[in-house]
């Protein structure tokens, strides 16, 4: 009777919501989109479709719950700091300094944290950038928009942002990163011709450096600067561009 329960207790914890979920999102980085099917997600758990359909209704649902579960744990990432440092300064590319009072993990460096946890999420991911933008554009009311929109809405409100401005300050950031990071991610795996990431740089540096120099004259002088460029740092760069943006143009309350 003993060992039944325990293999009851197997059963139930490997055809639970979140083991289902857990394959959904490995068999999503692996083959895509196309490549989740209830087929493929059975044969991964070792079990029948109807004890699937028991916690998802259909694909769908099963995709919302794949995409709620990643952006939940990239929202969680910790403002990081560099080894050594001090409690109030984190590492930042720019070599500008993320919090005026050098207060630790003030609102500009959560914000900063919530930006690269959703950078790096979309990186490691190649499916989520889809998914997000389709949940922003057909389904915005839905449980994943909202849930990015508070985590930065909050942080906008704790850099003293006046009330008028909240809405437009905390889109603005959103779209920044959500935008930068799918076009990061995009480039990425895209590499033209099946060149990889640094062999893709190069050839379109090469290409910017032969544009004709009347017509291009800025884009041929930063076209080396493309070559070995830091993506993670040139994003991160942004959010410190947009962030003093909103401290010059959004002074807080008197």
């Amino acid at each position: 009777m003993a060992t039944r329960t325990r293999r009851s207790q197997r059963r139930t914890e490997a055809l639970s919501r979140e083991r289902i979920v857990e394959a959904a999102v490995e068999l999503l980085d692996a083959a895509g989109e196309g490549g989740l099917t209830f087929r493929a997600l059975t044969e991964r758990l070792a079990t029948g479709p109807g004890a699937i359909y028991w916690h998802v209704e259909n694909k769908d649902e099963l995709l919302g719950a794949a995409t709620e579960t990643v952006v939940a744990a990239a929202l969680a990432v910790e403002p990081a700091r560099t080894p050594g440092s001090p409690a109030g300064t984190p590492d930042s590319p720019t070599g500008a300094p993320d919090s005026p009072t050098g207060a630790p993990d003030s609102p500009r460096d959560e914000i900063r944290a919530v930006a690269l946890g959703l950078f790096e999420a979309i990186d490691e991911h190649p499916w989520l950038a889809t998914q997000l933008a389709t949940h922003l554009s057909r389904s915005p009311w839905g449980s994943v928009a909202p849930r990015i929109f508070e985590s930065l809405g909050r942080r906008v409100r704790a850099l003293g942002v006046p009330e008028g401005s909240w809405f437009v300050v905390t889109s603005a950031l959103m779209h920044y990163i959500l935008g930068a990071a799918g076009q990061n991610a995009t480039n990425a795996r895209a590499g033209g011709g099946g060149l990889d990431r640094d062999e893709f740089l190069d050839a379109t540096a090469t290409a910017w450096e032969e544009l004709d120099p009347d017509d291009y004259a800025f884009t041929r002088a930063v076209a080396y600067q493309m070559r070995g460029h830091d993506d993670r740092e040139q994003f991160l760069a942004g959010i410190d561009l947009v962030l003093t943006g909103i401290a010059a143009t959004h002074p807080p309350d008197a």
